[in-house]
């Protein structure tokens, strides 16, 4: 495989402030005077434990383990090689690399099946963009969007297409291009019959690209466009793709990756249900709208949604089911993340598109920037819905209903405002609303101390810092982290005569000297690159480089260290010489018994010998 110079690569990343980079991924907030924290892109959290050193320019997360550089941070969050991720960090930092090196990346991506299947979806999309809007073919279906607000900019913007009502078209277009054939039928665009033969999934369809989170297509939507002489009834409205090596739609969320830019400036993200109304508000100015892929919301998706946004609107449509799916939406989100949550409702039992459509574009911004209602304000006419509110026994329900809601209002302005509501409503004291709402709250508490006898299975393994270290662990790492931050202690180490006690230790020193030798000196960053094929290895030094300890340390620390690990050898080689003085008792060899007796005898002093 093609490399780049270790001289780009070093160009590159001194160039590039890590916490530029990850904050296009991760919402980071100052936490300290050097340090930035947020929520772990690489596993589920409520709680953030993902920590970005800009001094050091590294990331590492306490809850699971993971660390590495700016490089190792874009292989693993876009799946990418390391050169490719050295590309992409340039790409993203406007720093200029040679075309000869970007080529390297391109030759290197050719083995790539996820890449040659992007490639398909690209060129699927190409294809069907150009019948959209340069054949005849595709004039009904222009005329279509038109009709429904989206001028040749947005059409352009999204690359929409149309699929012509052909079975073979896409197959006989394809056929003619250089592209794996072997690959069509893993591509989700075709289907096999039972004579093998391949057809086109996509036919007589208006083609949304469903695009993953770098803005590469991975799959479409495509919705049926009925004509007088084309009326097929037994065609589904919208037509997704099925599930491949590059599209799950339970991670997919459409336009996410053209919102990430105006989300990261405002910290606010409006979710919708559908397409097309993510296509309304786009052409109204708000930008950062997005839709899950026709499902309810899943936990990858709010996890993706909870790293960049501060801030969820919910701006669902406004008949009866959109209602019940925000109501839905609402009880997922606030199970799983701490997101600030809030309702747009639209008026008039409209979607989003219709809206714009009847009032405009202004009136739509201002329901977006002015309607927003909080969650418990959604509640509390949710909850009327389905009620005789002339009954009284339907009224105590509702409130009790509505107190169970209010445990979820974290501010305790909001929580007096709504209880003084509901006392005035209901004529009910507000200090027995006060009282009740204690009581639910206790037995809150009292349920989540209790373990919950469930057959749940967790997600993925514990933590690695939940890992319980000995005390020659702590020892071997604090050692290593002086290594780390101390040249002149190598020297020493190495005239002490002393190895690591734990194989992985003493083969990380190894490599950190190693690294030493041929650099000169220690940069947390660039050993982090000498590392790029060691995954493990890699969060083991971002382990070591968070230690939160002084900064500096002693001549005495330094010994003890030694000591222990010295101790620690010695206690090692004692046990090991025990087992096999009872393995010689067994077999009768009373020589080896008694050489063995010497050796563990003389190990033994040695430990007493004052350090």
């Amino acid at each position: 495989m093609a490399r780049i110079p270790q001289q780009v690569i070093d160009d590159v990343r001194e160039k590039t402030n890590i916490v530029d980079v990850i904050g296009q991924y991760v919402q980071l907030k100052k936490s300290g005077s050097k340090n930035y924290s947020g929520l772990c892109p690489f596993h589920n959290e409520k709680t953030p434990s993902f920590s970005v050193a800009e001094d050091k320019q590294f990331y590492y997360c306490f809850g699971c383990g993971r660390g590495g550089n700016v490089f190792s941070f874009i292989q693993e969050i876009e799946g990418l090689s390391f050169i490719e991720s050295v590309l992409k960090v340039a790409e993203i930092e406007g720093i200029e690399v040679s075309e000869q090196y970007r080529n390297i990346s391109v030759e290197n991506q050719a083995d790539s099946q996820q890449q040659q299947l992007i490639q398909l979806h690209e060129k699927a999309a190409e294809v069907y963009h150009h019948m959209l809007v340069n054949t005849a073919i595709g004039e009904t279906a222009l005329d279509y969007l038109h009709k429904r607000g989206l001028d040749d900019q947005l059409i352009e913007e999204f690359n929409i297409g149309f699929a012509p009502n052909q079975r073979d078209f896409l197959f006989r277009v394809f056929q003619n291009e250089s592209l794996d054939s072997a690959l069509f039928p893993e591509s989700g665009l075709f289907v096999e019959r039972e004579n093998e033969a391949l057809v086109d999934r996509f036919y007589q369809r208006i083609m949304f690209p469903i695009r993953n989170f770098q803005g590469k297509t991975v799959g479409f939507s495509g919705r049926f466009l009925a004509t007088e002489d084309l009326a097929d009834k037994d065609q589904p409205k919208y037509l997704n793709s099925p599930e491949t090596a590059v599209f799950n739609k339970r991670e997919i969320l459409f336009n996410f990756d053209k919102a990430r830019g105006a989300l990261r400036k405002s910290g606010t993200v409006y979710l919708f249900e559908g397409f097309m109304d993510v296509l309304a508000a786009y052409r109204t100015g708000v930008t950062n709208g997005i839709a899950s892929m026709g499902t309810s919301l899943t936990n990858e998706q709010i996890s993706s949604i909870t790293r960049l946004a501060q801030e969820l609107v919910l701006c669902y449509d406004g008949d009866q089911a959109g209602i019940e799916a925000t109501n839905r939406a609402i009880g997922h989100l606030q199970e799983t993340s701490r997101i600030g949550l809030s309702v747009v409702s639209v008026p008039e039992k409209l979607d989003p598109d219709e809206y714009v459509k009847k009032h405009g574009q202004e009136a739509f911004v201002n329901l977006l920037e002015h309607g927003k209602e909080t969650v418990f304000s959604f509640k509390m006419r949710y909850r009327r819905m389905n009620k005789n509110m002339a009954n009284e026994k339907e009224q105590v329900e509702y409130v009790q209903e509505l107190l169970h809601d209010l445990l979820n209002v974290d501010s305790l302005i909001e929580q007096d405002r709504y209880l003084t509501q509901l006392s005035t409503e209901f004529q009910i004291s507000r200090e027995t609303l006060q009282q009740q709402l204690r009581d639910l709250k206790r037995q809150r508490r009292n349920k989540e101390k209790t373990p919950a006898q469930t057959n749940f299975q967790p997600e993925q393994e514990a933590p690695q810092s939940s890992v319980k270290k000995t005390k020659v662990q702590k020892a071997e790492e604090l050692l290593l982290y002086r290594l780390f931050n101390d040249e002149t202690l190598n020297q020493h180490f190495k005239q002490a005569q002393v190895t690591f006690v734990h194989e992985v230790y003493q083969e990380l020193y190894m490599l950190f000297d190693a690294y030493i030798e041929s650099e000169g000196e220690f940069v947390l960053a660039k050993f982090l690159d000498f590392l790029k094929d060691d995954q493990r290895m890699r969060n083991i030094v971002s382990t070591i480089a968070s230690l939160d300890v002084p900064e500096e340390g002693s001549q005495q620390e330094f010994q003890d260290l030694l000591a222990v690990m010295q101790t620690s050898s010695l206690l090692e080689e004692i046990n090991d010489k025990k087992i096999k003085q009872q393995e010689a008792s067994q077999k009768g060899n009373q020589q080896l018994e008694l050489d063995l007796a010497v050796e563990i005898i003389n190990l033994t002093k040695k430990l007493k010998q004052p350090k």
